[in-house]
């Protein structure tokens, strides 16, 4: 049974940072991607990062590079998203998601996964 578990969330005020962590488990023939989609309220889910496991390469939306960063610790099975200088607009639940189909990464990018964890909340504000 394939499972993905965020966690890290909570309330942080602007300018300040966090790191999310997603532990995979299950996935028996490993996957081609894993990656961070966040959804804030009354808008459509957004991608924010990608690693791919092949040749551990990464990816960010334009609006994060350079705050975010995305690794994976392959031992632990274990994706983690590190945030920095976080800003009110980006209060939304964050999910942890895999692709096994080998999509390109603008399909990742696009929200376009197999795999979803249940998301958790990061809140920025003072």
């Amino acid at each position: 049974q394939v499972q993905l578990v965020e966690s890290g969330g909570g309330l942080v005020q602007p300018g300040g940072s966090l790191r999310l962590s997603c532990a995979a488990s299950g996935f028996t023939s490993g996957y081609n991607a894993i990656g961070w989609v966040r959804q804030a309220p009354g808008k459509e889910r957004e991608g924010v990062s990608v690693f791919v496991t092949a040749d551990s390469s990464d990816y960010y939306a334009a609006s994060v590079k350079g705050r975010f960063t995305i690794s994976r610790d392959s031992a632990k099975n274990t994706v983690h998203l590190q945030m920095n200088n976080l800003e009110p607009e980006e209060t939304a639940v964050f999910f942890c998601a895999v692709d096994l189909a080998g999509r390109p990464i603008q399909a990742n990018m696009g929200g376009e996964y197999d795999y979803w964890g249940q998301g958790t909340q990061v809140t920025v504000s003072s």
